[in-house]
């Protein structure tokens, strides 16, 4: 069960309320589900019984518990605990990591990509003379096509390579396009520093993120370990099997609603942060005579994953990401 698919099960739990008169409130049209927060439990949390108890006329625990029975019997559930003033955690069935990078090895760079604005009016992205608008225009077009929707403006912007600043200076347009779109719009765009291959630039970790996972899939293929489904234990594997889950549903469809590439720019950096923290963690690859196991297969899937959804979202920003650093 995916994030997206999490959202429906509450949205269903919470119109099946509603239909059995047990809540007389307005069924919202989305629920966002996200990693449980301290003194949470589970894999994902809702808070959607907070926001609908005023409406109720009944306390946010409530409702949470009028709800918590409904969602635990939806498919692919395996339990549903309330807690603090009302949040509802979920733990999935089955391995849910598993599940994930199985479907982001099947969609591959297309993975986050759906038809959350299939039904919209076009998206009007406006145009400018000015080349950070522009080029943040191409990206929300883009985001808004990835989900389905069309757009009018948001045309391909040329971005200049800005060669020879110093000798780091190596990302090129693609450096400059990252530092137009990963600030936010209210904050100035980025200096020469996303321009070189260094760990302080953002831009560079991402990339090397997804490099990196790319040469442990190659190193494990000389070993002969390639990914598999299985168990990946781990508050790191958790954390950033938690973030790829998030990209399709709550990520590029929310981004692509608001116009706002620079969401994906800086949540494809704490992925690669997750990555990393990941990566240190354990032994993605057998070490010394270490004979190879199922967890290195499940690790080393997850580490996959990573990296094509590093690349998906690069690509959808319009930005490279080469196999090499």
């Amino acid at each position: 069960m995916t994030p997206a698919d999490l959202s429906r099960a509450v949205l269903s739990a919470v119109r099946s309320a509603v239909d059995g008169g047990e809540l007389a409130v307005a069924v919202p049209e989305r629920v966002v589900v996200e990693r449980p927060g301290p003194g949470g439990a589970g894999e994902w949390a809702s808070n959607v019984a907070l926001r609908l108890a005023r409406e109720a006329g009944r306390s946010p625990r409530e409702v949470a518990e009028v709800l918590r029975g409904r969602l635990a019997a939806a498919p692919g559930i395996a339990g549903v605990e309330v807690t603090g003033p009302g949040f509802l955690n979920v733990t999935l069935a089955g391995d849910s990591v598993g599940a994930l990078v199985a479907r982001i090895a099947a969609e591959g760079e297309a993975y986050g990509s759906g038809d959350a604005l299939r039904e919209a009016a076009p998206v009007a992205v406006p145009d400018g003379s000015e080349l950070r608008a522009r080029v943040v225009a191409e990206a929300a077009g883009r985001l808004v096509r990835a989900q389905g929707g069309s757009v009018r403006g948001g045309e391909a912007a040329p971005v200049p390579a800005r060669p020879g600043l110093h000798s780091e200076a190596v990302l090129g347009a693609d450096g400059v396009r990252w530092a137009l779109l990963h600030p936010a719009p209210h904050d100035l765009p980025h200096g020469a520093e996303v321009l070189e291959q260094r760990a302080r630039n953002p831009l560079f970790r991402v990339r090397y993120a997804h490099a990196r996972g790319r040469g442990l899939v190659a190193g494990g293929a000389a070993l002969g370990v390639v990914p598999g489904a299985g168990p990946v234990g781990g508050e790191a594997a958790r954390v950033l099997a938690g973030l790829l889950g998030e990209q399709p549903a709550v990520l590029v469809a929310a981004a692509a609603r608001k116009g706002a590439p620079d969401r994906v720019a800086r949540q494809l950096v704490v992925l690669a942060d997750a990555f990393f923290d990941f990566h240190d963690s354990c032994d993605v690859l057998p070490r010394g005579g270490e004979k190879p196991g199922a967890a290195h297969r499940a690790r080393l899937a997850l580490a996959e994953a990573a990296g094509t959804v590093l690349a998906g979202g690069l690509s959808l920003l319009g930005i490279s990401a080469p196999d090499h650093l």
